[in-house]
């Protein structure tokens, strides 16, 4: 469970820090995304990582790269993890977790939901972050004991999770591993969950997820296999927002497919039961 007490003052500069830094990194991934839109092809500048269709481009590298010269400036002495392969080791406790784009398949095809996701932790501990779809402007962020909130229009509205308690009716979101296995056994499972819920919704940024369970956008979220990148930025949102939230931790490095899960707290016992039925509590390896 998302449990942490960090001093609040510290836990607000950092989401402030991460604020910043989140939004000059959107800045830069959109205008580099128009640019490439009308003088190339994304295509252009893609590579793979851990399969054909796990997508890396140089935008998401540029991004990373961005972030981190900004960090180094600002905190020289934290730590850093990427997922484009920063990994700068700290002295200070404190570890900024990168997910420069946070759905890139949606950023190759032009779909409206990739963020920039920037965690912070303390000891370990989960602490604050800032998540920003790029493509429409929200901007969501928390900080443990000082709630969260998203800031639309001009407008910041703190946020609440779902009052959900029927799993029946639950709008849960979701999301697929690249290995081609793991997505059999996924299948699988969400063919025991889907009967028993309203809708599935897959989006393909699990950052996003997480926000939209904070915002009561979805009632819940499963995934296996995500990275801490994926998840350290959206789990402090969604807990602080008052979504119960389950996560491998920030040593898990998706090898043993290991599952994230969030939900309203009036639904989470009757879903983790139902995913529990449906084997989707476990890892995928297991």
């Amino acid at each position: 469970m998302h449990e942490s007490n960090p001093n609040v003052a510290t836990a607000e500069a950092l989401r402030d820090l991460a604020l910043d830094i989140a939004a000059d990194a959107a800045d830069l991934i959109a205008n580099q995304r128009d640019f490439l839109s009308k003088h190339g092809s994304i295509a252009q500048v893609t590579s793979t990582k851990t399969s054909a269709v796990d997508p890396v481009t140089a935008v998401d590298k540029a991004a990373e790269q961005r972030i981190t010269e900004r960090l180094r400036e600002a905190r020289p002495d934290d730590g850093i993890v990427g997922e484009e392969g920063a990994n700068i080791a700290g002295t200070t406790g404190i570890d900024w977790v990168v997910d420069p784009i946070d759905g890139t398949v949606n950023f190759l095809y032009g779909l409206p939901v990739y963020a920039v996701s920037l965690g912070v932790a303390v000891n370990g501990e989960l602490t604050a972050g800032a998540v920003i779809n790029v493509a429409n402007g929200d901007v969501y962020a928390a900080a443990v004991g000082c709630g969260a909130f998203v800031e639309r229009q001009e407008k910041r509205t703190a946020l609440r999770a779902s009052r959900a308690q029927d799993t029946e009716t639950a709008l849960v979101a979701t999301g697929f591993s690249y290995n081609a296995n793991w997505r059999g056994k996924q299948a699988e499972m969400l063919r025991k969950i889907l009967p028993n819920v309203r809708d599935i919704r897959r989006l393909g940024s699990a950052a996003l997820d997480l926000c939209h369970v904070a915002e009561g956008r979805v009632d819940a979220y499963y995934e296996h296999a995500t990275h801490p990148w994926d998840y350290a930025a959206g789990a402090v949102i969604a807990a602080e927002a008052g979504a119960t939230v389950r996560h491998p931790g920030l040593a898990d490095r998706a090898e043993i497919g290991a599952p994230l899960i969030a939900a309203a707290p009036g639904l989470w016992d009757s879903l983790y039961e139902l995913l529990e039925t449906a084997g989707a509590t476990n890892a995928l390896e297991a």
